[in-house]
């Protein structure tokens, strides 16, 4: 049996606690970590171009590689809460699945 995570499954798995920390860690963090806002945006346009494709997988190639460097390949700052750590693991957990 196969445990690779795929993309799908990671969808299924973090987007819809990603939909809720996303903006929360935005509103606390934005202030202190203004790349924040840049990686809530990226999120946004993942999650639409997920949603607009449905089951299939879309070209999100260049989304993930803007995350990557913003987020200096999701890098926690040493300042902020577990709910902006989790948001990281969790983008770098589909971006991991995305590109496998």
């Amino acid at each position: 049996m196969n445990d690779k995570l795929t993309f799908n499954k990671a969808k299924k798995k973090y987007f819809k606690t990603l939909n809720q920390y996303v903006p929360i860690v935005a509103r606390v963090h934005g202030g202190n970590h203004p790349e924040f806002h840049k990686v809530r945006e990226l999120y946004e346009a993942i999650n639409e171009k997920t949603k607009a494709v449905k089951s299939k997988t879309p070209d999100l190639t260049e989304d993930y590689t803007q995350l990557r460097i913003i987020t200096n390949n999701y890098t926690v700052p040493d300042d902020v809460c577990e709910s902006y750590e989790a948001v990281y693991n969790m983008l770098a957990e589909t971006d991991k699945a995305y590109n496998n």
